[in-house]
Formats: structure tokens, C-alpha cells, sequence
């Protein structure tokens, strides 16, 4: 099939669409599709998960406005179909790749998911299917392993058997189908013409603009955006600590700096958690690893957005220390252990290295998160004979809460605030002494 006639069928709603990958990305994405009308399969390796989703059970938690509902209605109208099978393919005239790409220790990116996929997809690929990788992956990833691996693994050579391009997801949990529809997207394809053809496809869901670009550029402006994300939060962190030190409010700084014009100061916080941001860095340093090119600002944003969780846990034993207590055996409630308020992604938040810390120190950590499955208990139970609370997301329960509950039942009535979810005057009020990150 050419790209004209595969334009032709997308614009007619009558080309057949795959999803592999039913995550956070890409099940709103099969949904968004199938809503419009199209014939769409979703592939996930999972069984459990593919076997709630055929049953229109949305598996993910967390506030997701609209995600459920479209699910249910999606898979009642049986628009959409979720399988294991990678040989139910075989008649899909565009195929979607939404598989993790992480990297290691080394700050490597990790393509294990991503080479499985095209593996498996490979050999039941239909000639004339067009591929789009949609994962986020360092520059020339698509020419260096997308390309070559999926050629192999198919037989069939690229622009005269099949078609790739890659267009980078842009969501955030708690925002997923809102994003998809509003924010604009980078469309890169092999070809001009492969590019057009993904467009087609694109604007029956995206409200925004659909840019031309090729897939290096595509590559490129997804990692840059996030680095840039980070380096700006590193940035207005050691505001914070310095703030802290000077006896100053980050939060009012920030505030202040933003009223002048063409500034734009991020938010301090906690710790960088999610699947973006604490990779999306490395990958964009990896595309010019061996090229003897020296990168400073990168490594040094990613240092100080990881030391974050560790300085809370300063914060804690300073506190700890002025009111005649340690850190051993002390009893910690850390609420929130999402990366993120109102959601159950749990991907590298910054909760895990804080209470990896904290139990190093010899500290008797509980943990509590209203949308994390084992950790969704009552916070004042909770919180009993407990000699600090930390709080690491602003989940919006935790606004409305009432802190005398919870300062009625601790031992040491400490309360460590990453977020900035309180002022120092409602914990007081409630008897709480208030330590906030950045605040002196």
C-alpha cells in the first residue's frame, strides 16, 4: 500500500491502527482513536492488565478526568480491543510503539522494551504498514537502532516495504487525554511524505499544531524540552536552599521574580520523580556520547534535582535534633509516594529514595498515599506516636485535611513540608512546629 493510499484511508476513518503499549501513554491514545471511529488494537504484555481493560475497567488510578468513561465507552462499542498477541497485527495498517525507555545507573538508555517490540512486531508486520514511534528515545536512535532492527526482524526494507516516522507523547499524568488533544506535537517522519501521512492520522485527535519535522529533530526537541524542564527546577531548588539559608521564602521570591517580564521560575520542590524528566536529560546527553563533546549544565541539574530527597531528609534531622530526638528509631509518616499530586505513578519518585534514606538512618518509616495500592490507610491512625510527618506530594487531600488531627495523636509533633501544601501559620495553629523546604 503507498502513503496516498493509506492517507486516503486514515482521513475515511478506514485504516486499521495498533497500539503497543497500554500505559499511561498509550491507552488514552488507543482510546482517543477509537473514539473517532477508527478499528483499534491495543497490544500489552501484561495479562492482567489487558483482561481489565476488555472489560472496560480503566487500570489506571489516580485522578485521570475522562479516561474511565471513555474506556468504558470505547471498548462497549467495541472500538477497541486489547490482546497479548503480537500476531493479531498482521492486518494493521499503522502501528504505535508506547513501550518505556529508560536508562540505567550509567544514565545508558535501556531499549529492552522497545527492541522487544519491534522484534515481535517484525515478522507479522503487513507490507505497506506505517510504524510510529511514539516513546520518547535519545537523537538518532530511530536511524541507529529503530531502523536497522525493524528491518531485520521484518525482512522488508523501509520506504518501499513499510514506513517510520516518530512523534514524541507530550502528557502528564492527571492531565493524559487533555494534553493529547490540546498540546501541539512534533510529526517526524523517514520522508517527507511519510511525515504527511502520519499528520493524516494526527489531527482526527490533536487540536493543536502538528509540526513537519523530521525524526532527528523530532528526537531533539522532545529531550530538550524536558532537560530544560529540569534544569529550570534545578535552578529555582538552589534558590531554595539558598532562601533556607538566608532566611529567605522561596515561594514569595518566585512569586516576585515571575511579575517581572519574560521570567518564568519553576517550582522548588521535593525531588523530580515521573518517567520524563529524571531520563529525558540523559538520553538527549547520550545522543553525543564518544563525540568529545563536554556537557556541564545537564549533569549538574540532574545532581541537584536528585540531591533533593536527601536534603529533606537534613531538614528532618536538624529538626529531629532540636527537639531532643535522632533519627534512629524514630517513627516517620512520609505522605505521598507518587511522584506527582493526585496520581498513583509511582515511576521514580522521589518518595522511594527518601525512604530508602530514612531507613538507612535506622527510622521507622510508614508510608501513606490516598492513591498508591498498600498505602492508602487513614493519615491520623497513622500518624500515632509519630515523631514527624513529611510531606512529598500535594495531593489535594492533603490540603483539606484537618493538621489538628494529625498533631493530637504524634509524639514529636514535627511536620517537614517538601511542597509547600501548608503555611507555617495552619501548623502552628494545629500545634505543629513547621519546617518548609526553602523556607528560613
Amino acid at each position: 500500500m503507498s502513503l496516498g493510499e493509506l492517507s486516503r484511508k486514515l482521513e475515511q476513518k478506514e485504516a486499521r491502527l495498533a497500539v503497543i503499549g497500554l500505559g499511561y501513554v498509550g491507552l488514552p491514545v488507543a482510546a482517543l482513536l477509537a473514539e473517532t471511529g477508527f478499528d483499534v488494537l491495543g497490544v500489552e504484555i501484561r495479562g492482567e492488565r489487558v483482561e481489565k481493560i476488555n472489560r472496560g475497567i480503566c487500570p489506571i488510578e489516580g485522578v485521570e478526568p475522562g479516561l474511565a468513561d471513555l474506556l468504558t465507552k470505547v471498548i462497549t462499542s467495541h472500538k477497541l480491543l486489547a490482546t497479548s498477541d503480537y500476531a493479531d497485527l498482521k492486518d494493521r495498517d499503522v502501528i504505535l510503539i508506547d513501550v518505556e525507555t529508560p536508562v540505567d545507573e550509567h544514565n545508558t538508555p535501556r531499549y529492552e522494551a522497545l527492541r522487544a517490540s519491534l522484534k515481535s512486531l517484525g515478522p507479522v508486520m503487513k507490507v505497506g504498514a506505517l510504524v510510529i514511534i511514539e516513546s520518547t528515545v535519545a537523537p538518532q536512535t530511530m536511524k541507529d537502532v529503530v531502523l536497522p532492527l525493524l528491518e531485520q526482524s521484518s525482512g522488508k526494507k523501509v520506504n518501499t516495504d513499510f514506513y517510520l516516522g516518530h512523534c514524541p507523547e507530550r502528557v502528564m499524568p492527571g492531565k493524559l487525554l487533555k494534553n493529547l488533544r490540546t498540546l501541539s506535537r512534533v510529526v517526524g517522519g523517514m520522508t517527507p511524505e511519510t511525515t504527511e501521512t502520519m499528520i493524516a492520522l494526527y489531527h482526527h485527535i490533536v487540536h493543536a499544531d502538528l509540526d513537519a519535522v523530521d525524526c532527528i529533530t523530532a528526537e531533539l526537541v522532545k529531550t530538550a524540552e524536558n532537560a530544560y524542564r529540569d534544569v529550570q527546577i534545578a535552578f529555582a531548588n538552589e534558590v531554595a536552599l539558598i532562601c533556607e539559608t538566608v532566611g529567605g521564602d522561596v515561594w514569595k521570591v518566585r512569586e516576585l521574580v515571575n511579575k517581572s517580564p519574560f521570567r518564568q521560575m519553576h517550582l522548588p520542590g521535593a525531588g523530580v520523580g515521573g518517567h520524563c524528566i529524571p531520563k529525558d536529560p540523559w538520553l538527549l546527553a547520550y545522543g553525543v556520547k564518544n563525540n568529545n563533546v563536554t556537557l556541564r549544565i545537564i549533569p549538574a541539574a540532574r545532581a541537584v534535582n536528585d540531591f533533593m530527597p536527601l536534603h529533606m531528609v537534613e531538614l528532618l534531622e536538624k529538626a529531629l535534633i532540636a527537639s531532643e530526638r535522632t533519627i534512629s528509631g524514630a517513627r516517620v509518616v512520609v505522605s505521598g509516594y507518587a511522584y506527582l499530586e493526585d496520581s498513583d505513578d509511582m515511576r521514580n519518585s522521589p518518595s522511594i529514595v527518601l525512604v530508602k534514606r530514612l531507613r538507612e538512618l535506622g527510622a521507622k518509616v510508614v508510608i501513606h498515599d490516598p492513591y498508591v495500592a498498600g498505602y492508602k490507610g487513614d493519615l491520623p491512625a497513622l500518624a500515632r506516636n509519630a515523631d514527624a510527618v513529611i510531606v512529598m506530594v500535594a495531593h489535594s487531600g492533603y490540603k483539606t485535611m484537618k493538621l489538628s488531627e494529625v498533631s493530637a495523636v504524634m509524639r514529636t509533633p514535627l511536620l517537614i513540608d517538601g511542597r509547600s501544601v501548608y503555611t507555617r501559620e495552619q501548623a502552628e495553629q494545629a500545634g505543629l512546629k513547621y519546617i518548609g523546604l526553602g523556607k528560613g
